[in-house]
């Protein structure tokens, strides 16, 4: 059962519809965004013990075991229970797509992706805006629209004209909303409330992550070890844990139990 708290300001929580609907607009003006060529052109191949691309498809295995301890983590929570289930997910999609790149199975590793960011703006709703975010009915909601991104962009993609504009958004949205909602001072609220200072680095990891992405091959060239892609995966799961320990060690004050 959730617990439910005073909402958060009207005046705030307007910042943050006003930060969704200015993300919304940008991209409808851009207009439609294809899927570069090259996409599946990552920089490491190499095989090792049969497995192909291997250090992109082991380095989903923190998303797994992450994934397992949250659900235990987060009891309590609808939202970041809906978070852990998708970074198991996540850790299936990513390493079945890494195995054999290509459109189709990449639908795999784009849909837990969405899922897991619905969920956390649900989370972080829930805590800052209203708990009624973590309710059944909006997590529903937030998943399927999720779910929906990336159908539109496969149906699209199909027929020859693909689009990642709704698949971004859904992406790039929780990341957006998390400073908006620090910067006016939206106070936590709930059991699983995650701290401020564990958003910024939440922050800070997503953002490391997304430019090893954009570095793939010249961190490979670099360190001849491992490539950005893969650091990509670990600075991905680094954030996860992070999110996590925030819930359980919140809810864990919460309750009164020993940390």
């Amino acid at each position: 059962m959730i617990a439910f708290t005073s909402p958060a300001s009207p005046h705030k929580a307007r910042w943050l519809a006003l930060s969704a609907a200015l993300l919304a607009l940008a991209l409808n003006a851009h207009g439609a965004i294809a899927q570069w060529a090259g996409y599946h052109a990552f920089a490491d191949a190499r095989r090792w013990l049969g497995v192909p691309n291997a250090e992109n498809v082991l380095s989903n295995l923190p998303f797994l075991v992450l994934g397992a301890w949250g659900w235990t983590a987060a009891r309590g929570s609808p939202a970041w229970r809906a978070f852990s289930l998708a970074l198991v997910g996540t850790a299936f999609g990513s390493a079945l797509y890494h195995w054999s790149p290509a459109n189709a199975s990449l639908v795999a590793d784009r849909l837990p992706i969405a899922c897991a960011c619905a969920a956390l703006l649900c989370g972080l709703m829930s805590e800052r805006v209203d708990a009624r975010w973590s309710s059944p009915g909006a997590l529903s909601a937030a998943l399927l629209a999720a779910g929906g991104s990336v159908a539109w962009w496969w149906l699209g993609e199909r027929q020859g004209h693909g689009d990642l504009r709704a698949y971004l958004f859904v992406q790039f949205l929780p990341m957006l909303l998390v400073p908006v909602a620090l910067l006016t001072k939206m106070p936590p609220r709930g059991a699983h409330a995650v701290p401020d200072a564990t958003w910024w680095t939440v922050l800070a990891l997503y953002a490391a992550a997304k430019l090893m992405e954009l570095a793939d091959h010249a961190v490979l060239e670099a360190l001849n070890v491992v490539s950005g892609h893969t650091l990509k995966h670990l600075l991905a799961a680094a954030a996860a844990l992070c999110l996590l320990r925030g819930v359980r060690g919140n809810a864990e004050v919460s309750s009164g139990s020993p940390r």
